[in-house]
């Protein structure tokens, strides 16, 4: 079977006898077109099937209309929040969104990047992977004129637009709550090491414990690679303490789930033996039997809509100053003890 052929403005133009400019300019409802014919060439063109070449107006317009975003997993609730942010702000004004996952692979970041650059999108939003420490990459697409955003996982430095939670004010709120039920010997399972998170994490823990004058010990704090096995370690090495921690808190709801289950295998109870407090405020949370005691709402919607809103500035008005945005959290809590 034949394909049928797509109608252009030149055979529009050939059946109504007029210029090819004419028609353009009657498509485009120009003042100079008298309303007849204005009439005539977009019946005509409703009649054919006629389509504009977006392709043609993109590159007549330097844009394709067309933002980019990429991910670490598609599948959490918090990034899928994030997208939601992100595809309000950017259908408000027109703009079309292209999602990539890294599947927290560095390669894979990078070769998504370059992907998008080909397809000259006009601007990037990214979360980082977490093994992702040097940004060549994404300096790179400066001599492209793409600019790009970070949310959620950052760059430490100030020189890039980012938008994220803010960390030690977050952290401060759970450590505050925990030692309100009592608790003085309080774990952190961390993210790895070279997240700009997880050192954020750490530092406030340890400002917490100087402020309210207890001994800061370094073995209540436990990295993983936010894997199920990675987070059985974290916490066996906690709980294999000669004094185990009694509180602890972890780096993502996610984790605490994969903990308690590990956790099960050991015969020690969640909000008995152990408590936790963890990030992200999870929709699933409210449906489990032990929850943990509370989460710090992070709110990756806001986070998403500030970033493609500082994107579409910066694709708008061109460079400006960074932005460095906070997004303060919000403690939830789900057991009462």
């Amino acid at each position: 079977m034949l394909n049928k052929k797509v109608p252009t403005i030149k055979e529009i133009a050939k059946k109504l006898n007029i210029s090819v400019s004419t028609v353009s300019r009657a498509l485009h409802d120009h003042p100079s077109i008298g309303l007849s014919t204005r009439e005539r060439v977009k019946n005509l063109a409703a009649e054919l099937g006629y389509e504009p070449n977006q392709t043609a107006i993109f590159f007549k317009q330097g844009r394709t209309h067309t933002i980019g975003v990429v991910l670490p997993f598609l599948i959490e609730d918090f990034f899928a929040g994030a997208i939601s942010g992100i595809e309000e702000i950017a259908k408000a004004q027109k703009y079309n969104v292209l999602i990539g996952q890294s599947n927290d692979d560095i390669e894979r970041e990078k070769d998504i990047i370059t992907a998008m650059k080909n397809q000259r999108v006009d601007g990037i939003i990214v979360s980082m992977s977490k093994h992702t420490k040097n940004l060549d990459h994404f300096k790179a697409l400066e001599k492209y004129g793409i600019p790009v955003v970070f949310f959620d996982r950052v760059p430490s430095s100030s020189d890039f637009n980012k938008v994220a939670f803010d960390m030690p004010q977050g952290t401060y709120e759970a450590i505050s709550f925990l030692m309100e039920k009592g608790h003085r010997r309080i774990g952190i399972i961390n993210g790895p090491k070279e997240m700009k998170s997880s050192k954020e994490r750490t530092d406030t823990y340890m400002s917490v414990m100087q402020k309210k004058r207890l001994k800061i010990d370094l073995q209540l704090v436990a990295y993983c690679d936010l894997t199920p096995d990675g987070t059985a370690t974290a916490l066996e090495s906690l709980m294999s303490l000669k004094q185990p921690p009694t509180a602890i808190l972890a780096v993502h709801d996610y984790v605490v789930l994969d903990a308690i289950q590990y956790l099960k295998t050991k015969k020690i109870r969640n909000n008995k033996d152990i408590f936790f407090v963890s990030y992200a405020n999870l929709p699933i949370t409210k449906y489990l039997e032990n929850p943990p005691m509370a989460s710090i709402e992070q709110y990756p919607t806001r986070q998403g809509a500030k970033a493609a809103e500082i994107l579409l500035s910066l694709i708008d008005n061109g460079d400006q100053p960074p932005q460095n945005i906070l997004i303060e959290g919000t403690l939830v809590v789900h057991k009462k003890s």
